[in-house]
């Protein structure tokens, strides 16, 4: 599921993707994907196309955040949380030092090829 939300972000051009696994590290959710987008069009776009994706595969979205404003868009699949920023407001919260004992990979277009 992480690659292939991986994956849908790139097709939609998401910037700096990263994922943290937190398996080790937390009992709430398995892991975080975090993606930026140019713009709140462009965030809601990069969030429409993996629910629209991952709702085909039967995948349903248990709960969305920040849609309305596009500046932090949450979308919660329970063992997946998909955050996808704006630039300014990824820098201000920066969730990876956050969550800094995770283990972090950076998503680039081979890291997802089928």
């Amino acid at each position: 599921m992480v690659k292939f939300i991986a994956k849908s972000a790139l097709d939609k051009k998401g910037g700096n993707i990263v994922t943290l696994d937190l398996r080790k590290i937390s009992t709430m959710v398995d892991y975080f994907i975090i993606i930026t987008g140019t713009s709140d069009k462009h965030a809601k776009a990069i969030a429409d196309d993996i629910d629209i994706k991952l709702g085909k595969e039967g995948i349903r979205k248990w709960h969305i955040e920040g849609y309305s404003y596009g500046h932090w868009i949450l979308l919660d699949y329970v063992d997946v949380v998909v955050h996808i920023f704006l630039e300014e407001e990824r820098l201000y919260y920066n969730i990876e030092s956050l969550w800094g004992d995770a283990l972090i990979e950076r998503i680039e277009e081979e890291n997802v090829k089928s």
